[in-house]
């Protein structure tokens, strides 16, 4: 029983771990998208179909 307690806190201590490198990842600017505005504009866009009523 005591190993499962000694899992269980290891896991949480991991979990805590996990999120506190995510958070200073979004902190840092790990996600920050600085490729796509200065290409968006050459990409093509889809091409609207016009519907004539005759």
């Amino acid at each position: 029983m005591s190993a499962i307690y000694i899992l269980i806190s290891i896991s949480f201590i991991v979990a805590i771990g996990f999120l506190v490198a995510f958070i200073w990842s979004i902190k840092n600017g790990q996600y920050d998208d600085d490729y796509s505005p200065g290409v968006r504009m050459l990409k093509d866009n889809k091409k609207t179909s016009t519907k004539h009523n005759h």
